[in-house]
C-alpha cells in the first residue's frame, strides 16, 4: 500500500497562509497530530519524506523517533515530494493573488506564479516518484510524508486524470490517503482520512 500523509500543522497552516518552500516547524498541535499518526500506523516497510522540516519531523515521529528529534535514520528524503514552489506568494494569504490570476492558475497547469513552479512540474516529478515506489508498495506499506500539492498530484497519478483535477480536492493537516498499487492499475482506496487522534475527539485533529 502506498500511504500518503500530509505533515502535521504549522502556525502558517493554522493561519491559512500559502506555504510552499518556506520551512516553519510543526507547532505544538502538529506534533500531537504526528504522534497520533505514529500510534495508529503499523510499522511500514519504507518511510519517505519531503526534505522540508515539517515533513521530516512528522516522518521521524512515524519512524519512532523521540519528541524533539527532527530526523530518523529510517526515513528516506526525496526532493520530488517537496511542496510546490509558490515563489513570491509563499507565506502570504490566498487573497494576495487576484481572482483572474487564480482562474488562470486553475485552468492552465503550465501557469507559473512569479518566482514559483507550475502544477505541471509538480505532477511530473511526483508521478515519477510514485511509479518508482509502486512495486515496493505492492508488497508492503510505503509511507510518504509530503504536502498538499504533491499528494494531490499522486492522486491524479492513481486516477489517471488531468493535473487540474487537484484544484477540486481538499486535504487537511495530517490527513491520510491510501493507494493500492498491487493490481493492473493503481486504485485510490482513501482520500483525506482525518488524523486518528488517540483518545480524543476526531474533530480536534
Amino acid at each position: 500500500m502506498l500511504i500518503l500523509v500530509r505533515h502535521g500543522q504549522t502556525d502558517a497552516n493554522a493561519q491559512g497562509l500559502l506555504l510552499g518552500r518556506a520551512d516553519p516547524p510543526l507547532n505544538e498541535f502538529g506534533e500531537r497530530q504526528a504522534r497520533a499518526l505514529a500510534k495508529a500506523f503499523p510499522r511500514p516497510s519504507r518511510i519517505v519524506s519531503s526534505p522540508l522540516a515539517r515533513a521530516r519531523h512528522t516522518a521521524a515521529l512515524l519512524a519512532g523517533a523521540p519528541p524533539g528529534v527532527m530526523d530518523a535514520e529510517d526515513v528516506e528524503v526525496d526532493a520530488r515530494w517537496i511542496e510546490m514552489d509558490y515563489g513570491e506568494l509563499d507565506g502570504r494569504p490566498a487573497t494576495a493573488l487576484d481572482e483572474g490570476s487564480w482562474r488562470t492558475w486553475r485552468e492552465d497547469p503550465e501557469f507559473v506564479p512569479a518566482g514559483g513552479e507550475s502544477l505541471a512540474a509538480v505532477c511530473s516529478r511526483v508521478h515519477e516518484a510514485c511509479a518508482e515506489l509502486a512495486d515496493d508498495a505492492a508488497r508492503g506499506d510505503v509511507v510518504v510524508v509530503s504536502h498538499v500539492s504533491p499528494i494531490k498530484a499522486a492522486v491524479t497519478w492513481a486516477l489517471g486524470v488531468s493535473h487540474e483535477v487537484g484544484w477540486r480536492m481538499f486535504l487537511g493537516d495530517a490527513a491520510i490517503c491510501r493507494i493500492d498499487t498491487s493490481g493492473r492499475v493503481p486504485l485510490l482506496l482513501a482520500f483525506n482520512d482525518p488524523c486518528p487522534f488517540d483518545g480524543g475527539d476526531p474533530a480536534d485533529c
